[in-house]
């Protein structure tokens, strides 16, 4: 009988890995991956553009109705109402504002239902902070990615720099650590560690062996089904 196909959960801290790893173990499985801090972060921008403020629900209730997110096949970049809008989402005018929008409950209930019906059908890879709390409680396999601060302020850095971004190091370690509380205080679908999550502490990995890592769970998470 041919391997179920796995609905695999990663949860974690802003910079701490989970999205490197779902990418890139999504390829070495041949899953699908679904970036759900991408969807908020288009929805951010999005709200930005139309200068809508967000502490009034009905204008974001509304905002939400005119916007389309889904990714593009090939290299699975964001598109927002059909416009690929991955660079501009990773810049710090975003990241500044993503998870005082990703705590709105409007925006919250919209895209959960969106990534609930997205990984439906298993063979599928989401990462994000509630996504085995909340989107997907009964995922077949849930890590929670962990990496000390410094290490996330020096990968998110270099990520910025490398796009060519003109960032100060202080700029970045004050926006995690700004997320950091946003994302683990907000009311709806705090960032936490689903009980049956396996913690996974990417510090000190590399790539290679962060994806071993992964590739190591899912196999032992199959050998235990069968």
């Amino acid at each position: 009988m041919a391997d179920k196909r796995l609905t695999i959960a990663i949860d974690g801290y802003s910079a701490c890995g989970k999205s490197t790893l779902a990418r890139s173990l999504a390829k070495r499985l041949g899953y699908s991956y679904i970036d759900t801090g991408a969807m908020y972060r288009a929805v951010t921008l999005y709200l930005q553009r139309k200068q809508v403020d967000i502490e009034n629900p009905e204008a974001v209730a509304a905002a939400m109705r005119n916007l389309r997110i889904s990714f593009q096949p090939a290299d699975n970049h964001v598109l927002l109402n059909g416009e690929n809008v991955e660079k501009e989402i990773r810049g710090l005018a975003v990241s500044q504002m993503v998870s005082p929008v990703a705590a709105l409950s409007t925006v919250r209930r919209a895209l959960v239902d969106q990534q609930r019906l997205m990984g439906a059908d298993g063979g599928v890879i989401l990462d994000g902070r509630d996504i085995g709390t909340v989107v997907f409680p009964d995922a077949d396999l849930k890590l929670f990615v962990v990496a000390d601060l410094d290490t996330r302020i020096d990968r998110r850095l270099n990520e910025l720099l490398t796009a060519g971004r003109e960032v100060r190091r202080d700029e970045v370690a004050a926006n995690l650590e700004e997320r950091d509380y946003i994302d683990s205080h907000r009311a709806d679908s705090p960032l936490r560690q689903a009980e049956d999550a396996i913690l996974l502490d990417n510090t000190n990995l590399n790539l290679e062996q962060l994806v071993e890592k992964g590739v190591e769970l899912v196999e032992n998470l199959r050998k235990g089904q069968k």
